[in-house]
């Protein structure tokens, strides 16, 4: 009998970069299954929203080599994919706002027995590597504008 370990990772994934697939292949080593739940715009509130509408980044996401399902978020609850996914483990990345004993109690409450990791950080080899979607945003204006 084959044991599944199934992982989540969300996140807004505006303009992907090479940030979001070293946050993908590091998440999907957690287990043998990787869904992402890709933020909806209306629920992206610490930062500016996302430029890329919610599908079209739900599409994206889901091409990637690590993902096998990519779910956008719910409209007003963000456990609610995550109940129905029923994942194993719920990988944060590693400059996520989250904080893991909030994301765990929260778990707890609502009966959902998973463990919260977080993956390392992705160090930029260059002066030219665009780690962020702000960083890319930025250089866009810089050079176009």
């Amino acid at each position: 009998m084959v044991v599944l370990t199934r992982v989540v990772a969300q996140g807004t994934f505006d303009i992907l970069h090479p940030g979001h697939l070293h946050y993908l292949q590091e998440a999907a080593a957690f287990g043998s299954e990787l869904h992402v739940i890709v933020a909806r715009r209306e629920n992206v509130t610490h930062k500016d929203p996302p430029i890329v509408p919610d599908r079209q980044r739900q599409t994206m996401v889901e091409a990637l080599d690590p993902v096998d399902e990519a779910h956008l978020g719910h409209t007003e609850d963000i456990f609610v994919p995550i109940e129905r996914i029923e994942p194993d483990v719920i990988v944060l990345g590693h400059d996520q706002h989250h904080d893991e004993a909030a994301i765990s109690d929260a778990l707890a409450t609502r009966g959902i027995d998973c463990a919260v990791e977080r993956v390392s950080a992705l160090e930029s080899s260059s002066d030219e590597r665009l780690l962020s979607t702000g960083q890319i945003i930025d250089r866009i204006v810089q050079r176009r504008c």
